[in-house]
């Protein structure tokens, strides 16, 4: 039970890490591009989308390792247990879409709910990201 605490730690530490560094290096790098201004927005929602997929690949790489050993529990149904299956897995539970054809039992059903908190933060997060950087390059449509 520990060790599992402590990989959903480490897990969710790194997605909150990597969102933040896709995030403040766009706003680095966005004033410095020498894109038309109308773009900018554009740039910037590619690179949080990026950040996302990078991260819904982190939680599918612990289902696909703890999915191999039967002390954290199994994934049941439209599940064979491969690496893409996994992050088929990851990015309905990120999204919070949850289809319901893929059923976690045991221990790894604390990493699925914690994806699910974390993609719902991490996406508001870029939500309210993106709603700044359109105010702040929007006023200044000059540039």
């Amino acid at each position: 039970m520990w060790l599992a605490a402590l990989i959903n730690i480490i897990i969710v530490t790194l997605s909150v890490l990597i969102h933040y560094e896709f995030l403040y290096r766009a706003t680095k790098l966005v004033p410095k591009a020498h894109i038309k201004h109308r773009f900018r927005i554009v740039f910037v929602v590619f690179i949080a989308l990026i950040a996302h997929v990078v991260e819904i690949w982190l939680f599918a790489l612990a289902y696909f390792l703890m999915s191999k050993d039967k002390i954290w529990g199994e994934i049941q149904g439209n599940y064979d247990g491969s690496f893409m299956d996994s992050v088929y897995f990851s990015f309905t539970n990120f999204t919070t879409l949850g289809f319901g054809d893929i059923e976690p039992l045991g221990f790894i059903r604390l990493l699925v709910g914690m994806e699910a908190l974390v993609g719902f933060v991490l996406i508001t997060w870029t939500a309210s990201f993106l709603f700044y950087e359109m105010q702040r390059h929007w006023g200044n449509e000059n540039e």
